[in-house]
This record gives C-alpha cells, sequence and structure tokens, in this order.
C-alpha cells in the first residue's frame, strides 16, 4: 500500500517532534498535555501534546494504525478533509480530557491516540461493511463492532483508571471523528442509519455515566 502525501506529513512530523521529545525533557515537559499549564494559558498543548510520544513502542503503534485506515479517509474525502479529520479528533480527545479531568491540575498525557481513533471511526463510518481481526482474535469481524468494543473499553478504562492510558483523550477523538464524517458526508445518515445510532450508542452512554457521577 502506497503512502499518501498527507499521511506521510502527518507520520513525519509526529516521528520528529517525539523524537526532540524523547532527547529534550524540557522541551517534552512544556508541549505536553497539562491541564493546569493549559488552564495558565499555554492552549497549543492541546495540539502538540498529539505529536508527542512516551517511547518509540507508543509511536509504533499509533502511526501503524495510521497507516492502515488513512487511505479509506481519503479516498473519501481527500487529502485536506483528512487533514482536518485528524485534527478535530486530536483536538477533540484533547477538549474531552480536559473536561473529564478539570478538577485534576497535575493531569498529564501525550500521544497521537486521540487523532488516530478519530481516524478510525471516521473509516468505520465511511465503510462500515469493513472487516478487521486483531492479533488475538485472527477472524475478521465487522468494523462497527470493534470501533464500539474499543469504545466501552475506554469508558471502563476511564471508570476504573486501567493503566498509563489515556482512555478520555482516545474516546474524545472518536467523537470527532464521529462527528467531522457526518458533517463532511451527511448522507451516510440516510444511507446506513443503523450503522450511526450504533456507533452513537456509546457516546451517549458515556455522557449519562458521567451525567450520573459514574465516572
Amino acid at each position: 500500500m502506497n503512502l499518501h502525501p498527507a499521511t506521510i506529513i502527518l507520520i513525519a512530523a509526529n516521528i520528529l517532534i517525539s523524537i526532540k521529545g524523547f532527547n529534550d525533557l524540557q522541551f517534552f515537559d512544556r508541549y505536553k498535555f497539562n491541564i493546569s499549564a493549559i488552564r495558565a494559558g499555554q492552549r497549543e498543548r492541546t495540539i502538540t501534546s498529539g505529536f508527542l510520544h512516551v517511547d518509540v513502542g507508543h509511536l509504533f503503534v499509533n502511526m501503524f494504525t495510521l497507516y492502515f485506515f488513512a487511505d479509506v479517509v481519503i479516498d473519501w474525502f481527500g487529502p485536506s478533509r483528512f487533514l482536518i479529520t485528524y485534527l478535530v479528533s486530536l483536538l477533540a480527545g484533547s477538549l474531552l480530557a480536559m473536561y473529564f479531568h478539570r478538577n485534576e491540575p497535575f493531569y498529564s498525557a501525550v500521544g497521537a491516540s486521540g487523532a488516530v481513533t478519530g481516524v478510525l471511526y471516521a473509516a468505520i463510518l465511511l465503510e462500515p461493511e469493513m472487516r478487521l481481526a486483531l492479533m488475538f482474535i485472527p477472524i475478521p469481524l465487522p468494523a462497527y463492532i470493534l470501533g464500539i468494543g474499543y469504545l466501552l473499553y475506554s469508558i471502563y478504562g476511564m471508570k476504573s483508571r486501567l493503566g498509563n492510558i489515556g482512555h478520555t483523550a482516545h474516546f474524545g477523538g472518536a467523537v470527532g471523528g464521529y462527528l467531522i464524517t457526518l458533517i463532511f458526508k451527511p448522507e451516510i445518515i440516510a444511507s446506513h442509519p443503523t450503522m450511526v445510532i450504533l456507533l452513537a450508542l456509546p457516546i451517549v452512554l458515556l455522557f449519562i455515566l458521567q451525567k450520573m457521577g459514574k465516572l
């Protein structure tokens, strides 16, 4: 599979900025996501944090996932709207993290996971018949089942604070990818209404749980 220049630009930006962060702790600390710093006026962190990673493994997983799903979105939307989808998802992940962790001034996070999850969710909406297989589930499953399952897992991770993972940003990225896809391609609502509703269910569940104080 040939990489589109738009995908190459994103992967290159993530690699170069992450390598800078690996070798310069001061740079890493200055541009990572941090609640108190953003509240103090450093709003650029909501974007810059999405290009930093903890280590090479973290970077590889995100870029590998982007590599597989970027072309689906580019084929439907073109490179400009693909980049918008990526950035909107990144920002949505940061904004949801700001909302859910607003009372945790020391909360910090890095990584492109929110943006990549948004691209993944957009790809599922655009090609709902797409089938995916995971390493531990060798049988290909409908992509929407894995997408919904992933968001339900993210809710569980947010509730239990499972691992050192930014589950909130993942979820926010999916919300961003979902909404921007429906804005760019509203006819999906008519052509695949069941899919649109199914993919919205975890999002609705998240806010119901939050309203009930369960998160």
